[in-house]
């Protein structure tokens, strides 16, 4: 008796140990980040989804393509840091271009203009000239008329079977119409289509934008059977706004272009993106001049191109 004794308790054990090993193999299996202890000391690893909008990490070094200035100015998408970088030269599309523009600004100097388009400049400047002090003191558009910058012919771009104005071929004539009449190149007011709808005549900003070109609440009065979307008076609105806007500022094209997208003298990027986590989307697109003069006014998509520096819309919910 005195011998099987300590053979029943080892056995026991044994028993035990087991039905322990096999219940924390059923855990892990279940929850395996439980069957994996943490060594001591480690950071608890966050686990937590991003909400939309809510301020990624941001860097303290100092921007690459700025100069010494303590403004955050990018957000780019998911988590990465929301600063601006300089972007490389690398052409991003081999299209010809029909010129460099010859603009010289007193207080911004030579355009930087290059005949193959990148992501941070084209024939009609780098993006830098165009957005000359908004990662500074504040926006001092360059002086431009309609006759110095470099663009195609709208219904050659039609030609070439790649050109994103295929979205618009419904609406060519109507541009050519209105473009006429206030001595606007086409392409201008179907980039400003492209820009702002992608030619897609029912489109309704978060706003209450209309239509192809995006036109405000505010100018619909007269809209053929209240319909502020219809493409004649849509264009037609939206080209006299433009141009009406063209002569109050003395002819300087680059400034009326950013005041279509809501820039004015003295933008800077922190204003610009003050709003990103509060009403992402009513940011100031800060590529929009790049965009709009070296991308769709070249015959090319400047998204699908990814033209552009800032990118500062790219973590909008919603953002297309």
């Amino acid at each position: 008796m005195l011998l099987a004794l300590p053979l029943v308790i080892l056995s026991a054990v044994l028993t035990a140990q087991a039905n322990i090993a096999h219940d924390a193999q059923a855990v892990s299996r279940r929850h395996p980040r439980i069957s994996v202890p943490r060594p001591p000391l480690e950071s608890p690893k966050n686990l937590k989804k991003r909400k939309s909008c809510k301020a990624p990490t941001t860097s303290k070094t100092t921007p690459k393509a700025t100069k010494a200035t303590s403004t955050t100015h990018i957000s780019t998408k998911k988590t990465t840091t929301t600063t601006k970088k300089k972007a490389a030269a690398t052409p991003v599309t081999q299209i010809a271009v029909a010129g460099l523009i010859k603009v010289t600004d007193n207080s911004c100097g030579p355009s930087g203009a290059t005949t193959k388009i990148s992501s941070s400049a084209g024939p009609n400047g780098a993006e830098e000239w165009l957005n000359c002090g908004v990662s500074g003191s504040g926006w001092k558009p360059p002086f431009m008329t309609a006759k110095d910058i470099i663009s195609k012919d709208l219904g050659d771009a039609l030609k070439d079977s790649n050109s994103p104005f295929k979205a618009c071929a419904a609406y060519v004539s109507i541009f050519e119409k209105y473009a006429a009449q206030h001595g606007l190149p086409a392409i201008m007011l179907a980039s400003f289509a492209m820009q702002e709808s992608s030619c897609n005549k029912d489109t309704v900003g978060g706003n209450g934008e209309q239509g192809l070109m995006q036109i405000t609440k505010d100018k619909c009065g007269g809209a053929p059977g209240g319909n502020c979307r219809d493409p004649d008076f849509n264009v037609k609105t939206a080209a006299a706004y433009f141009a009406n806007n063209l002569d109050d500022n003395g002819g300087n094209l680059l400034l009326t272009i950013g005041q279509y997208n809501g820039w004015d003298v003295g933008l800077t990027a922190k204003k610009a993106t003050s709003v990103r986590y509060s009403d992402c989307l009513a940011q100031q697109n800060l590529d929009y001049l790049h965009q709009f003069l070296n991308g769709w006014m070249q015959n090319v998509d400047a998204y699908s191109a990814g033209l552009g520096t800032f990118h500062n819309l790219d973590v909008c919910p919603g953002k297309k």
